[in-house]
């Protein structure tokens, strides 16, 4: 069995218990260490395989669940935050799939969600937001056309940008296209880890504060006026709103 456990955001506190369980317990483990805390991996098993994947061909990770699982070892592919975001998943499920390896996914905290909490901020604030666009800027690996951050940024809902920082200027310009310039932004590097770092602005100054802290890259760009301090109070605890579980009381 292969298991893919996304390992959370930094925090090797933010593992699911069935997570550290799995890592715990794993004979073969195989983490992307370019993005996963070390810490993570505290516990293994002293005779536990470790291998890294961030100098690895998609061949060779491959190559090492097949051979694990001729063993019969427990095998336990770690991925960063959530796997489902940016992990490059499916690629490795559906090759296994083809070769009648089983496999489970088990999920993890997102670094947009840690990035939230580090801000102490909702993304979904009544009368400001109720929709959280999850994207990245074009790079190395282009997006659908109807998906380009200039068609996206029209629903002016809240936006959080992984993959991008080091596109800051280019990003800011596309936003432009429809956000004010005095839309808040806050780019949150490597949240929840120890040397997380929060640095808040508008789109008219991000760029420059985001350089002058040196963020270049493993930070997550948030958008929206999720961000300030306008909003309606949610219905679900209003005294005068009346839902399945309470009833309101005339104002």
């Amino acid at each position: 069995m292969i298991y893919f456990v996304g390992a959370g955001a930094g925090d090797p506190e933010l593992l699911t218990i069935k997570g550290k369980r799995l890592i715990d317990q794993a004979d073969v483990i195989i983490y992307a260490g370019s993005l996963v805390n070390p810490a993570v991996l505290q516990n293994v098993k002293p005779d536990c395989q470790i291998y890294d994947s961030s100098g690895m061909t998609l061949e060779e990770v491959l190559a090492v669940m097949q051979e694990s699982e001729k063993a019969g070892k427990t095998t336990v592919r770690v991925h960063t935050g959530d796997a489902s975001i940016y992990g490059a998943i499916r690629e490795q499920l559906d090759a296994l799939d083809a070769m009648g390896i089983s496999h489970e996914v088990v999920p993890g905290v997102s670094s947009f969600l840690a990035a939230a909490a580090a801000m102490q901020k909702e993304y979904t604030l009544p009368n400001v937001s109720q929709t959280v666009i999850l994207t990245r800027m074009e790079g190395r690996t282009p997006v659908p056309e109807r998906e380009r951050v200039e068609e996206l940024a029209k629903h002016r809902a809240t936006m959080i940008f992984f993959l991008s920082v080091g596109q800051i200027d280019e990003l800011v310009k596309k936003l432009c296209t429809s956000y004010p310039a005095t839309t808040p932004v806050a780019v949150v590097y490597k949240a929840s880890w120890p040397d997380q770092k929060i640095v808040q602005g508008t789109l008219a100054n991000i760029s420059e504060k985001v350089k002058a802290a040196g963020i270049t890259k493993t930070a997550l760009v948030t958008v929206g006026d999720f961000l300030g301090d306008s909003y309606a109070l949610s219905k679900l605890y209003d005294k005068t709103f009346t839902h399945e579980f309470r009833k309101g009381i005339s104002s």
